[in-house]
């Protein structure tokens, strides 16, 4: 046997610890996907710091800082409440108010995921050329990013929520298992748009109109109650079709109303979660080996 093909066959457990190593083709386009899983757990740190970094650095010019977290989330509801409230007659109290930040708030958490995984990769090309590691952690770090964005948004809302008089019980904690989902979505979405960007560097440009009709699709602004009979049929197919429907809208109620959703309403959230994370990051792995050559 050759020496070059006993370094191959020593290295081709994980490829990205060593100073040297023969590239092959992956058998249909994916690398071995237990000792990447593998590679990708045990540099969670990274993707820990990169994201850290990514925090620090944002907004440190500007006069509030950090505050721009709880900011600009509060800055959008107002903008919401002002349209949706006033402009249909008012008739909505401080209950609705408080829906509409839950719902903005988590949007807003995927929106952000979509944004910024989609520019992880391009935005890291020095990274990416120099460091041998799991790409996928560009994505999933701008992800947490994300995540630790929306965080201090649950402060506020809170607040929020005590005001309205929301009644918290045993329902509520359904919230958690449907957070978890989302967050599995966002991973998903993120590494998908990560992939696309590469090849089309336009996405991030129509990210921010494709999110706007996105927000318009879901119960956010809006709920079941407020659609026209007439258009009951067609937000019964949005229902199935939109994966947000399932994941904020089962979120929300149970959030909001202490309500555990549905039977349909939980089979949903986790199939769209299992598409999306299954989808978003086999295509990533997939062609994460071009990245080098089209950056």
């Amino acid at each position: 046997m050759s020496s070059e093909q006993v370094v191959h066959d020593r290295e081709v457990e994980n490829e990205f610890t060593t100073t040297h190593h023969v590239y092959v083709p992956h058998r249909g386009g994916l690398p071995p996907v237990v000792p990447y899983l593998r590679e990708l757990w045990r540099r969670k740190e990274f993707a820990t710091e990169l994201s850290r970094a990514t925090m620090r650095g944002a907004n440190t010019t500007t006069f509030f800082g950090q505050l721009w977290l709880v900011i600009n989330p509060l800055l959008l509801a107002g903008v919401y409440f002002l349209l949706v409230f006033i402009l249909a007659g008012g008739h909505k109290g401080m209950d609705f108010f408080a829906q509409l930040c839950a719902g903005l708030f988590i949007f807003y958490f995927v929106a952000g995921s979509m944004s910024s995984g989609a520019s992880s990769v391009v935005g890291g090309g020095k990274l990416l050329l120099n460091t041998a590691f799991p790409r996928l952690l560009m994505p999933f770090s701008a992800v947490r990013t994300a995540f630790f964005r929306y965080l201090p948004t649950l402060v506020v809302l809170f607040v929020f929520e005590l005001i309205a008089g929301t009644r918290f019980g045993w329902g509520t904690l359904a919230a958690l298992p449907f957070l978890f989902l989302i967050i599995v979505f966002a991973l998903g979405v993120g590494s998908f748009f990560a992939t696309v960007q590469v090849y089309f560097r336009d996405t991030t440009s129509f990210l921010p109109y494709f999110n706007r009709i996105w927000l318009y699709l879901s119960p956010i602004l809006w709920t079941i109650d407020d659609v026209p009979a007439r258009f009951q049929k067609h937000i019964e197919v949005v229902s199935y079709l939109n994966p947000l429907y399932s994941l904020i809208g089962g979120y929300l109620e149970a959030l909001q109303h202490n309500t555990v959703p549905s039977l349909t309403t939980w089979l949903l959230a986790i199939f769209w979660a299992g598409l999306s994370m299954a989808v978003g990051s086999f295509y990533f792995m997939s062609r994460e080996r071009e990245f080098a050559v089209r950056i």
